[in-house]
């Protein structure tokens, strides 16, 4: 099973015996959710799901989008039509973060057949896919969640995991190197992680960079093969998107959920700044 489809793959899935079902998770950082733009436009058949109140806990010393109770999760994947059995296609606005959450929840939590859009709605757009008004009728699925079947570090294991194998921070450069912070308390990067921002991942249409790239670009941070690797970003998002394509890559990637936002609100955790990983 892959971890991804292109909009004529999914296209040609809708039309078949076997749909999948369609979740919608467009997202914006730091801003109110977008069910406006669902309301406006959908691919047919999705499901609106909201990340900041369905895809993650609330925000404290966990992070700002600590994962979620599992069974709570479990119920809104239900309420979404989401069954064990049955395949699953999210997509989200085309960056493929929010989207990444939602496919590495599923995948976190023992779902087995759920893959990203490449390129989410843009793609399907530009593919020739209509979209529509009409909220679907949704028969509840039956999915019951069992967590584990992804690696997930806490603070802890990403520290250890900077020092005996590869940690990747998927957030943009700037950001670890320490030279701006936004959003978080303090800005740098966990010591020993190596930058590898999201954007790297993906061409100039928004799709993700072929296997055979994306193996070259990860392997030229360290990813040989017999390195354990592991990904954060600043809330646990965009570090998704990093896993997505490592799993695209061929590469299993833990993901370290509280990230940044986690690791800078302990002030007795170090902190390194500069380029260079030390």
């Amino acid at each position: 099973m892959t971890a991804i489809v292109s909009a004529p793959e999914l296209m040609a899935e809708l039309a078949g015996p076997r749909p999948p079902v369609l979740l919608d998770v467009r997202w914006q950082l730091a801003g109110p959710g977008l069910r406006p733009e669902y309301e406006a436009g959908h691919l047919p058949g999705a499901v609106y799901v909201d990340l900041d109140r369905e895809l993650a806990g609330p925000p404290g010393a966990g992070g700002r989008h600590p994962l979620p109770d599992p069974e709570a999760f479990g119920a809104v994947m239900r309420r979404a039509g989401v069954s064990s059995a049955g395949p699953v296609v999210v997509y989200d606005g085309g960056l493929g973060w929010a989207a990444a959450r939602a496919w590495w929840l599923l995948r976190w939590t023992g779902h087995g057949d759920v893959r990203v859009l490449d390129g989410g709605l843009a793609a399907w757009v530009a593919a020739g896919g209509g979209v529509t008004v009409e909220e679907p009728p949704v028969e509840e699925g039956d999915f019951k969640p069992s967590p584990g079947a992804m690696g997930l570090l806490d603070a802890d294991g990403a520290a250890a995991l900077a020092r005996s194998g590869l940690l990747l921070d998927a957030r943009a450069g700037e950001r670890y190197r320490g030279e701006v912070e936004p959003i978080d308390r303090v800005g740098g990067h966990v010591p020993g992680a190596v930058s590898a921002p999201t954007t790297g991942n993906v061409g100039p249409d928004g799709r993700l960079l072929p296997a055979a790239e994306l193996r070259a670009r990860f392997a030229g941070l360290g990813a040989d093969g017999g390195t354990e690797v592991g990904v954060y970003c600043g809330s646990g998002v965009s570090g998704a998107q990093q896993v997505l394509a490592l799993e695209v890559a061929g590469i299993p990637a833990a993901l370290y959920a509280g990230s940044w936002s986690e690791w800078s609100s302990d002030p007795a955790r170090p902190v390194a700044t500069g380029p260079d990983p030390q």
